[in-house]
């Protein structure tokens, strides 16, 4: 345990360490106790509970080191408690025992402490080490934020004395960074206005709402014999729940002039642009709202006008081929004057990239470039467009600059963006800007794209089940319903009814774990395998020894249920083979309801294959219910209580069964799903082909 010793004197006892540790408790969880003489604990913080479990009244008046120290390091627990009441203070990382046995690696820090008879006791300081780790890449970014930006930044506390400064502010006082820390600005730069801004902070506190560009002006110890003028701003710095931590100060020196004055505020808003880009792009995965979105950022802080392309092969990769090369498509488009001929340029509209214009070399190359007036009638010219109208607009625009939308290594598109005339040109900074939130941009828009293209896919995926038509088969009526979970993400459940050799049906019903795309794969895959084995005429149990192979060999996650039933109308009966899923309900001829409490077998992929076959009349009149574990399993109810309501939903089995399905959905999920379900129905007839009622 690496130790130093301080040569101040032995700290004074704190008024109080019962509470949390104020401030930090935002930054760290710290855990505070005290010990007295005898290495009894007589103060134990409500931090030092939450992080360690133990309770104020299990362990005040016992002894530290036995409580909380494993056994291997008591030997140095005691010499580090002698050295404390010798009058050291030491540091490092020590494992500290939870309430529930297991211990915690703790970056502690023990000083002495008198106890209430005036002996030298300890109080102890602990940070779980990982805490700290996480702290220190957090606080990596800020230190980068201090010591790389020339604007001066200060941190300051409620009671308006500083916490930190950079090098740059230091610099500006004249005092160094250290000097700073614990004195009020006051203090600091008597020779500035510094009362009238301790009254701005103060005013920044209590209402918590920033000021920006307040001038601070006087001499200080960097330049005792020049007046200068900073530009000086104030924010609040809030914890989760809004409450005051402090504020932070920036400050610009503007002694030069008005020039540097104006790109400290120019710089400020390139600042809160970004920081508004970031909650303002991408909050949805829709990808015309996400180009919006860049639009809306763009226009009219930045540009008087914004157009967001994207490649036609991006958008419809499947059909990408030779006539959408080069098809650019415009997701969205804002322009300043509804009579110029922009004002035809709405989303939705493809038009083909211009032959060795700018806009080709853009999207070629992958590189931003400024356009000239020249370059502009190659994007929006349109047929029958007036040549004097354009004539017109061109004459108003004063610059433009085009940027690719690259992500992933990929380009996807381009965005244009013009200013008119009667304002600035793009400069250096702003070119700089717009690329950044182009590229921030693009990573959204991609993400959007991803996310439109796999929820296409499932949306296909969930249509092509829901509308499996199930066959005419001897001696059954089926119906049959599938629900998704939501929208777009379609999981693994399926049913399906297979005509097998001698007028025997094969049903099946499945649900493979997980959801998405790849569920819905697996599940394509065992459906295959069920009917490709079930016209076989492989009987229940062995086909199910045959598909715990085949999920097995899908890969060491991957699992499923499944129940296979083979009709029999001849016999009037039905033999059924489970596979971890939920029991089938059979409703007979007079409306008795019955679980079947057969073998229920080993989820598919685990390995078990045990599987065996129980056999169940189905008399012309009886209804044998196959189900998904989504039907009666929710967060609301258990399993049991699942299968008393589908019980009840099945006592009035006599109508129709495409009634009987939507009751019994209705009566169990009256809400949206919270799981993938399918339900199959087979309804036992007189001898003869069987309805499928849908």
């Amino acid at each position: 345990m690496d130790t130093y010793q301080e040569t101040s004197e032995v700290p004074d006892r704190p008024t109080a360490a019962v509470g949390y540790a104020g401030v930090l408790r935002e930054l760290l969880p710290i855990a505070l106790w005290r010990e007295d003489a005898d290495g009894r604990v007589v103060e134990w913080s409500l931090a030092a509970q939450d992080l360690l479990g133990h309770r104020p009244e299990d362990i005040l008046g016992r002894p530290g080191t036995a409580v909380l120290v494993p056994e291997a390091n008591r030997g140095l627990a005691d010499d580090l408690t002698r050295r404390v009441q010798a009058g050291e203070t030491v540091v490092g990382t020590l494992p500290v025992r939870h309430r529930d046995g297991h211990t915690l690696p703790m970056e502690m820090w023990i000083v002495p402490a008198a106890d209430a008879d005036g002996r030298t006791g300890a109080m102890l300081i602990a940070v779980e080490t990982s805490e700290v780790l996480r702290m220190r890449d957090s606080l990596a970014a800020l230190q980068s934020l201090f010591t790389q930006s020339p604007i001066g930044l200060g941190t300051l506390g409620t009671d308006l004395r500083f916490l930190r400064v950079n090098d740059a502010l230091a610099r500006m006082n004249g005092v160094s960074a250290a000097e700073h820390v614990g004195k009020r600005l006051t203090e600091v730069v008597p020779g500035t206005n510094a009362d009238a801004l301790e009254r701005l902070m103060q005013q920044v506190l209590d209402r918590g709402t920033a000021v920006v560009d307040v001038r601070r002006t006087g001499r200080t110890a960097a330049d005792p014999d020049q007046e200068r003028t900073w530009s000086c701003s104030y924010a609040p710095l809030l914890d989760g729940s809004g409450r005051p931590l402090g504020l932070i100060a920036s400050l610009i020196d503007i002694t030069d002039g008005q020039r540097a004055q104006a790109e400290a505020e120019r710089a400020r808003r390139r600042f809160a642009l970004l920081a508004e880009a970031g909650t303002r792009i991408g909050t949805t995965l829709d990808l015309r709202q996400t180009a919006e979105e860049i639009v809306e950022v763009l226009v009219p802080q930045l540009a008087d006008s914004a157009d967001v392309q994207l490649l036609e092969a991006v958008l419809e990769p499947d059909e990408a081929g030779a006539s959408t090369r080069g098809l650019l498509r415009r997701l969205a488009a804002v322009f300043p004057d509804p009579e110029a001929p922009t004002a035809r340029l709405v989303a939705g509209q493809t038009f083909q990239i211009p032959a060795g214009t700018a806009y080709e070399r853009v999207i070629t190359d992958g590189r931003p470039m400024n356009l000239y007036v020249s370059d502009i009638p190659a994007l929006i010219t349109e047929p029958g467009e007036g040549a004097e109208a354009l004539r017109a607009y061109l004459a108003t625009l004063g610059c433009a600059r085009m940027v690719p939308l690259v992500a992933r290594g990929r380009v996807l598109g381009a965005v244009a963006v013009t200013r008119l005339k009667g304002r600035e040109p793009f400069d250096e900074q702003d070119c700089v800007l717009v690329d950044e939130l182009v590229a921030r941009a693009a990573l959204n828009i991609d993400n959007a794209r991803m996310y439109t293209t796999q929820r296409a896919a499932a949306l296909t995926l969930q249509r092509s089940l829901t509308n499996s038509e199930l066959p005419e088969v001897a001696g059954l009526e089926l119906t049959g319903r599938y629900l998704p979970a939501s929208d777009h993400d379609v999981g693994g459940d399926w049913f399906d009814a297979i005509r097998l050799p001698g007028g025997r049906t094969g049903l099946v019903i499945g649900d493979v774990m997980g959801h998405g795309i790849h569920a819905a794969a697996v599940m394509g895959q065992l459906r295959t395998a069920v009917r490709t084995l079930a016209r076989h005429d492989v009987p229940p149990a062995t086909l199910l020894r045959s598909l715990d192979a085949v999920v097995a060999d899908l890969g060491e996650d991957e699992m499923a249920t499944c129940v296979y039933a083979v009709h029999d109308p001849a016999a009037g009966t039905c033999v059924i083979a489970r596979a971890g899923h939920p029991p089938p309900a059979v409703v007979a001829a007079d409306g008795t309801i019955t679980f079947l409490d057969g073998p229920p077998g080993t989820p598919l992929g685990t390995g078990g294959r045990e599987f065996r076959t129980e056999e169940v009349p189905l008399p012309p009149g009886s209804l044998l219910v196959l189900y998904t574990d989504g039907l009666i399993e929710a967060r609301d109810r258990d399993l049991d209580q699942g299968m008393a309501e589908l019980a009840g939903a099945l006592r009035n089995s006599g109508q129709p069964l495409r009634d009987l399905c939507d009751g019994i959905l209705a009566r169990l999920l009256p809400g949206d799903p919270q799981d993938d379900v399918a339900v199959l129905l087979a309804r036992a007839v007189a001898s003869g082909p069987g309805t499928p009622t849908g």
